[in-house]
């Protein structure tokens, strides 16, 4: 596999281990607010924002379930807990941006989550140096497993999106990344991808760097 011209890489699940931590603090406040969380629900959110993500919960939950204070509480607590260096970085990807860095590999992130969470997580866990730019799910108007967030990084970068190289956890972040047309790395967080997904993937790796050894 050639270097690719842009490394972008999505935030919860894949750079931080955020996601368990959000579900997990999501399952206590949904039930304070008298609602039953369960892991598959949570699941079909990953990576999803706007109105992709309120119409998956909305069928979930149904009309009157109260999406924007539900998660609002959800992160105030996370945030308030969370250690001064911010969230726990997932095995390996220290290691993978140095590799990028030396070889002067451009990364970004491209994350559903908002810009506030975004800059908050890297500033406090020193990794904001490695990323030139971030995009968020509230910079396009369809989220993941539409390609809009990955198609919109390329352009920033003025890159071709066969020649850029996106890193996943997800499910909805591989769709989003075949359906740009942009080779994919996944390293699994909560669930491991199907067989058909994972045809969709250049590989399926355990840690991030891991990948370093394809170049």
């Amino acid at each position: 596999m050639n270097l690719p011209k842009l490394a972008i890489f999505d935030m919860d699940g894949l750079i931080f281990d955020t996601e368990r931590l959000f579900m997990e603090t999501r399952a206590k406040v949904m039930k304070k607010y008298g609602y039953e969380h369960r892991k598959e629900d949570y699941i079909k959110t990953i990576g999803t924002a706007g109105e992709t993500l309120n119409s998956i919960l909305m069928q979930l939950y149904g009309p009157d379930y109260p999406m924007e204070r539900i998660s609002q509480e959800t992160r105030d607590t996370i945030c308030a807990e969370l250690p001064q260096e911010g969230p726990q970085i997932k095995a390996g990807i220290v290691e993978l941006l140095d590799f990028f860095e030396e070889r002067e590999v451009p990364c970004c992130v491209a994350s559903s989550s908002n810009h506030s969470l975004i800059e908050s997580y890297l500033t406090r866990s020193g990794l904001d140096r490695y990323f030139s730019w971030t995009i968020s799910g509230e910079d396009v108007k369809k989220s993941k497993p539409e390609p809009d967030i990955f198609l919109k990084a390329c352009s920033h970068f003025n890159v071709e999106p066969a020649s850029a190289l996106v890193l996943e956890d997800s499910v909805n972040g591989i769709q989003a990344a075949y359906n740009a047309q942009i080779p994919v790395i996944c390293i699994p967080d909560l669930v491991m991808p199907s067989d058909e997904m994972a045809k969709k993937t250049v590989a399926v790796l355990n840690t991030a760097d891991e990948l370093i050894k394809y170049f």
